[in-house]
């Protein structure tokens, strides 16, 4: 089962989005969370397509975009367990949020 952390500045973004802005995020999050188990238990090895990019320029870092004006960024953090993936939220918000 994957397993997160977000930082204080994610958590702040999330409270800013509208409820709308919110029900798609999490929407889209569980398709995230779904292809995370896929990946987990080797059913797949990268997330749908569309879904999830690498940021240029900023090593390890990841883009999830969750609707036409939605992202959040992420990392691959340290697994409680091998074969696990540990997803560190770092911002949430529009395209305005990218480095």
């Amino acid at each position: 089962m994957p397993t997160y952390a977000s930082s204080a500045r994610f958590r702040r973004d999330i409270a800013k989005l509208t409820r709308a802005q919110r029900q798609e995020f999490y929407a889209a999050l569980a398709l995230f969370v779904a292809d995370l188990r896929e990946i987990e238990s080797g059913n797949r090895h990268w997330f749908r397509k569309g879904i999830v990019s690498k940021l240029h320029g900023v090593d390890g870092l990841f883009e999830f975009r969750w609707a036409d004006d939605g992202r959040a960024t992420f990392s691959l953090g340290n697994p409680p367990r091998q074969g696990l993936r540990h997803i560190e939220w770092h911002r949430c918000g529009t395209h305005d949020i990218l480095p």
